[in-house]
């Protein structure tokens, strides 16, 4: 007798974040911040390009880090929540004459077919599959732990956690609504403008986390930009922790550490030696659950408070942080 769920279709679904492919103009420097320091596992390396995950990800890779002329952002990536969605996602983008391509099963290493377009808005280089390989680390790095897949090293880096993404300020709404209304992102916490209308900042989740994908403001007009990625930390002294050794290793700081008033986790912004993108370390903030959940509004004089409750603090002057950011390939 099945379920009453397998009675109802509620379409095609996000399910979570799945990965980031960087490009890097030092993958050698790149493998040593993000394996050798933070702890990732390098699940394979194919001449310039390396795959690396998290201790507690049990697929095949959350990060790919690309050796290139140009430290550009090459896809974001989604995992959906059946096999089906990735064709039903598909179909949806042709309906909205979207350019979409599918990128064929094995292109990524371990991950199956794939389609890829360029977001509504925003022109960042989204990616929607759910096929992925789960592969065993080798012995030595194994975990004893069923649900880890390897032993933590380094930083102890468990997953990936967000994407924060930038497009103009006259863009910003048409993408951040496409997410919600066609990917099923909940926007969660949010503030706008001056004028009340235009989103300065959206966190939204398919999660109980409070963002899976932020999206901001960009100050200077730019559209596909990532601002950074966040990688996953078990509690907030391992933010500390990793301030205190990061630092001894010359790795450049970009703020704090600190606490968000929005999300409420504990944050440290650090640039990747090797490709000079921003990566957040972070740890703790609060879960969602209740299905009638209201996104929180953050009020222009409250804003501050949203972006630092405590420590280093983001410089706020009336618009999103204008700090340069990494630009996103188009579509391939």
């Amino acid at each position: 007798m099945g379920r009453l769920s397998d009675s109802y279709d509620p379409g095609p679904q996000v399910a979570q974040c799945g990965a980031i492919n960087l490009g890097t103009k030092d993958l050698v420097a790149s493998l040593h911040f993000f394996s050798d320091l933070l702890g990732m596992e390098i699940v394979e390396r194919a001449g310039d390009t390396a795959y690396l995950r998290g201790n507690q990800e049990l697929t095949h890779h959350s990060l790919v880090l690309t050796q290139q002329a140009e430290s550009i952002v090459n896809s974001y990536s989604f995992r959906v929540k059946r096999p089906q969605d990735v064709e039903l996602f598909a179909e949806e983008l042709e309906r909205q004459e979207i350019e979409a391509v599918e990128v064929p099963s094995g292109a990524e290493s371990g991950r199956g077919t794939a389609v890829r377009f360029l977001l509504p808005g925003g022109g960042h280089p989204f990616e929607l599959y759910y096929d992925i390989e789960k592969p065993l680390a080798v012995p030595e790095l194994r975990s004893t732990l069923p649900s880890n897949s390897s032993k933590r090293r380094g930083l102890g880096v468990r997953r990936i956690d967000h994407f924060n993404i930038q497009t103009s300020r006259e863009t910003i709404n048409q993408a951040e609504s496409w997410v919600r209304e066609t990917l099923g992102f909940n926007r969660r916490e949010y503030a706008l403008h001056r004028d009340d209308t235009t989103v300065l900042a959206s966190w939204m989740s398919v999660t109980p986390q409070v963002h899976d994908l932020a999206i901001v403001a960009n100050t200077f007009g730019k559209t596909g930009q990532l601002h950074h990625v966040a990688f996953n930390l078990e509690n907030l002294h391992d933010v500390l922790t990793a301030a205190d050794i990061l630092r001894d290793y010359d790795v450049t700081f970009d703020l704090g550490p600190g606490k968000h008033g929005i999300g409420q986790a504990m944050y440290l912004y650090v640039i990747d030696p090797g490709s000079g993108h921003r990566v957040e370390i972070y740890a703790g903030g609060y879960l969602i659950f209740d299905p009638d959940w209201e996104a929180i509004k953050w009020e222009r004089e409250q804003f501050p408070d949203g972006l630092t409750w405590y420590g280093d603090p983001f410089v706020y002057k009336g618009d999103a942080r204008s700090l340069e950011t990494t630009p996103s390939a188009g579509l391939r």
